[in-house]
Parts: structure tokens; sequence; C-alpha cells
């Protein structure tokens, strides 16, 4: 959905731009001969007549009026800040479904609304960062999760523990070892999940600290994961120009670890704020809609981590 707005966007303003720079460069000089002629024959013609004669044709006014806006949109939304709103549990605790965010698009690079060729490359995803991306299997269907692995790192994901060895840098002597990604816990049961309390935890990848879930009661999906060569399940190593993203609700999120991993030219922005969250609390009872927000957690304002 969102990139077909982002192409009726573009559409809607080209249009009006048109129609705009056709009226001031073509229509409205002739508007402008066609009252001087007036007022050559008839040197008391009547501001109504002359108001008439000069008068935009109500699509010029109506382009005139919109287009400014529009443009602004435009630029603000593709270039600069886009609103989301988030459907899913799958990045529990740091994002609940009802929350409304702002994702920085100049952060990893400016791409144009439309066919999203990189137009300037001015930053790449750090480890920690969330992350709006265009799904890969589905590039119509946005996505936001954690990016947990960048190019060239082995990621493993074993016992529902995340180990990282980060890419070995080019001309170093030493490499860096697999090691696990240190957590602490938090409580058991500020979350559920069908029934289950489930376990919260703080882990830390490198300078970014954000909180995760785990289910206790279910079973890692071996038999689901994505398989990378001969690697072993829950084995990857991310190829060049690719990401591996994780839900922070990792036993309710379908990530990486499924369906591979994220081209670079697939990532749309760095999430880096919650401007408003509504919570929907209402059964199919309720006379009112479940779409109609039931309160606010204003609490919940502010930056993301």
């Amino acid at each position: 959905m969102a990139a077909y707005f982002s192409l009726i966007l573009v559409l809607v303003t080209l249009c009006s731009g048109l129609v705009w720079m056709a009226d001031a460069l073509l229509l409205a000089p002739k508007r402008r001969e066609k009252l001087a002629m007036a007022q050559a024959a008839d040197a008391n013609i009547s501001e109504e007549i002359a108001e008439k004669i000069t008068r935009e044709p109500a699509l010029v006014e109506t382009s005139r009026s919109i287009f400014p806006v529009i443009a602004f949109v435009l630029i603000l939304r593709s270039f600069i800040y886009e609103p989301f709103q988030i459907p899913s549990g799958s990045m529990m605790p740091t994002l609940l479904v009802g929350d409304f965010i702002l994702v920085e698009k100049f952060t990893y690079g400016l791409k144009d609304p439309v066919w999203r060729s990189q137009l300037v490359d001015n930053g790449k995803p750090e480890r920690g960062d969330v992350a709006v991306f265009k799904y890969p299997v589905d590039p119509k269907i946005d996505y936001i999760k954690r990016v947990i692995g960048l190019p060239g790192d082995r990621i493993v994901y074993r016992n529902k523990q995340l180990y990282i060895q980060p890419a070995c840098a080019e001309g170093a002597e030493t490499c860096p070892e697999l090691q696990q990604v240190p957590r602490v816990s938090v409580n058991q049961g500020e979350f559920t999940h069908n029934g289950t309390p489930l376990l919260r935890y703080t882990e830390k990848l490198g300078d970014v600290s954000h909180d995760i879930l785990i289910d206790p009661s279910r079973p890692e999906p071996l038999s689901y994961y994505f398989r990378e060569g001969n690697l072993p399940v829950g084995e990857f190593i991310v190829p060049e120009g690719q990401y591996l993203m994780m839900g922070d609700n990792r036993d309710n999120s379908t990530d990486s670890r499924f369906w591979g991993f994220v081209p670079e030219e697939n990532l749309v922005g760095k999430a880096v704020a919650i401007w408003i969250s509504f919570e929907f609390e209402r059964s199919k009872a309720d006379f009112l809609p479940s779409w109609i927000p039931t309160g606010v957690r204003f609490e919940r304002v502010g930056g993301i981590t």
C-alpha cells in the first residue's frame, strides 16, 4: 500500500505542477492579451468583466493551490521522514501494536520514491538499528525488524541464544571470534502469548541495549529455518550488500531466520521515534468497530532504541 501511495503522490504532484506551469507559460498570457484587447475596445470595461476574462479555470486554480502542499509532502515523505504504523507484535517489547512511528529516510541513503534507485549514498545500517525495509519475498510489503548481522558477519542462533562473529576487517592480522551476545533477565509474565508468560531480557548489541522476549514453551522451529549452503541449521554468513534482521519478540517473529537476508536496495529507513501510540482493546461484541482506539499510551511517545 505504501508503494502505491508513493506512486499516487508522485503522479498528483507531477500533474498539478504541469497544469500550473502550462497555465503560467501559455494560458495566463493569452488571458492577459484578451483583457488588453477588451480594454482597447472599451476603456470603461468593468472590474467584473475584467475578472471574468482573466479568471483561472477551476483545474488550474486547484492545481495551483495543491501543488506546493503535495510537493512538500512528497519531499518530506520520500527523503526525510515517513510515518508507519506497527501492525504486529513481532518487535515487542520495543514496539507494540498501535504504535505510530517515524522512519528517517535519509539515514541509509536517498532513493527515488518510485523505482527506489539510489540517488545519494550517505550511510549504512549499524548493528542494533531498528530498520524498515521491503520484504524480500514480496517488496510491496514493508517489514520492520532489528539489524543483527552486517555484511560478512557470521551469525548463530542456537537454543534461543544469539552469537555473533563480526566480519574480519580487510588487512587485519587477527579476526574476531564468535561471541555470545550478553543478555540480562528483566522479568517473566509482563507479556504473554496464548497464556504463556514470556521471558524478558535486556540484550546488548555493541553500544545498543534493547529488550527481547522469549517464549519458554515454544521449541525452536529448526525445520523452517533458512538454510545457507552447507552451514548448520541456525547458522548464517551474511553476504556482501545484505543484512540479517530479527524481531525482538524472538519466538513470534518471521524474519531472516526463515526467509534469508535483506538486500541493501530494500532498505527504507531507520525507525527513530514513536510519535503516538493507541490501544486497541475492543472485542467483536463491542458496538464500536475494532479499529477505533480505546486509549492513548502517552508514556510510549519518544525515541526508539
